[in-house]
């Protein structure tokens, strides 16, 4: 791939997603990039490029953003959070008696927000009723994915028992899809971290996991900031086991009782 047209690449994918593609990820542009031009009938991707650089975004444009979205995902991953959210978070939260919101950002195909709908269900069944979840992604192909429900074997066996798939899946064509209860409980925005957010109610629970490590410090840390604003006062940002505030400008303070998992309050 030529240089003008990867650097091209690399500043669309920036400023669309907020995603930092490395110079030495050359052959990551190459590999993803490659199928969507012959789709389009281009023979290089040099035309691919061309042809986008001529116009104003548009969905070709979302198309070649959207493929170096990062969508690795499963029911439960990385146990740790969802341990923190059953035994700690939910409790101290539910006290207060009021509608709980919880926030899945960069929510992929949507495992994350139905495994915590799942715990709610099963450990907090007197909150379900006031329980909303958003679970937002940049990928319209994801949103689709999440509002669907329906996953494989193959998913539905990364994370889930045999009595939760009964409990909480019915057998599709294809698979498995999530019981219409758990489906009423999520609900889907497209909304791209790296640009100003949406109205969003006053979040409690925030999910954002395994999505800063993509961007550049200073993108991670304008959307944090962004992201405290909507955080209710008493609220947690929950970050991937990776992930921290170090270094960075965020009025967030970790949690004390976060000793397994990264999760954030507003600071005192």
């Amino acid at each position: 791939m030529e240089a003008a047209a990867f650097g091209y690449v690399q500043q669309l994918v920036k400023d669309h997603a907020g995603i930092v593609v490395e110079s030495c990820k050359e052959y990551l542009a190459q590999s993803r990039l490659t199928s969507v031009a012959r789709e389009q009938g281009f023979a290089t991707l040099e035309q691919l490029v061309a042809q986008l650089r001529g116009q104003p975004f548009a969905e070709l444009h979302r198309r070649l953003v959207e493929a170096f979205t990062i969508n690795e995902t499963s029911f439960f991953r990385d146990q740790r959070p969802f341990d923190a959210l059953r035994t700690t978070i939910l409790p101290q939260l539910a006290r207060s008696g009021r509608q709980l919101t919880i926030w899945c950002a960069a929510a992929s195909s949507g495992q994350e927000p139905y495994s915590i709908a799942m715990l709610v269900r099963e450990h907090y069944p007197q909150l379900a009723s006031r329980t909303r979840i958003i679970a937002s992604d940049l990928s319209r192909e994801m949103i689709a994915r999440t509002n669907a429900g329906v996953y494989s074997q193959f998913e539905v066996g990364r994370g889930l028992s045999a009595s939760a798939i009964k409990r909480f899946m019915t057998p599709v064509a294809g698979g498995w899809q999530v019981v219409p209860e758990l489906r009423a409980m999520v609900e889907t925005r497209e909304i791209n971290l790296a640009r100003p957010l949406p109205a969003l109610p006053e979040i409690d629970v925030l999910f954002a996991r395994n999505v800063l490590i993509y961007f550049d410090v200073a993108t991670r840390q304008t959307t944090l900031n962004r992201m405290k604003r909507v955080l209710a006062p008493d609220g947690v940002l929950i970050l991937g086991g990776g992930e921290s505030l170090l270094d960075l400008d965020v009025e967030l303070a970790r949690c004390p009782a976060a000793t397994t998992t990264p999760w954030y309050r507003h600071r005192a």
